[in-house]
């Protein structure tokens, strides 16, 4: 089983089946891959293994995961599918004490090698959290993702 098998199945836990909230920017959910991301594809029908392949080349891949510390890519793969790549990304290099544009590059990288992991992931959580407290779906989504967030800090170390 590789990291990204096992990140998955971790990550696969905080994600539902299909779900449709009116109130949810997203709309039609399944597996966390959500129509506004995905507007082609078939939510309803989409199978778990056609989500991990998604998961695989538009989250964990363009976050460069597979070169960040193992923790901290369980982190970073999973602010990705909540919010989104970019996103992500910018709390990584924000935590990492870089320049924040979004690409995973070589300084991004080296930051966030030269940080002891535990504090990365802190410090990661932590722009997560501020970040989200600030939206306008916090009253309705607020308390899952702090949930989802907790659950992430408490594996720090494990």
């Amino acid at each position: 089983m590789t990291y990204f098998d096992e990140c998955f199945e971790k990550l696969i836990g905080h994600e539902g089946g299909y779900v449709n909230n009116p109130r949810d920017p997203g709309g039609e959910t399944k597996f966390g891959i959500s129509k506004r991301a995905y507007p082609s594809l078939d939510i309803k029908g989409l199978t778990l293994a056609e989500a991990k392949a998604i998961y695989k080349r538009d989250y964990w891949n363009r976050a460069h995961c597979d070169e960040l510390p193992h923790g901290v890519a369980f982190d970073v793969f999973d602010g990705a599918v909540n919010s989104g790549p970019g996103q992500a990304i910018r709390w990584l290099q924000r935590a990492a004490g870089v320049a924040d544009d979004g690409i995973v590059g070589p300084l991004t990288l080296a930051a966030a090698k030269r940080m002891d992991p535990e504090a990365l992931q802190a410090r990661y959580n932590g722009q997560r959290l501020d970040f989200m407290t600030r939206l306008s779906t916090w009253e309705t989504f607020g308390r899952g993702w702090a949930r989802r967030i907790a659950v992430n800090l408490q594996r720090v170390g494990t």
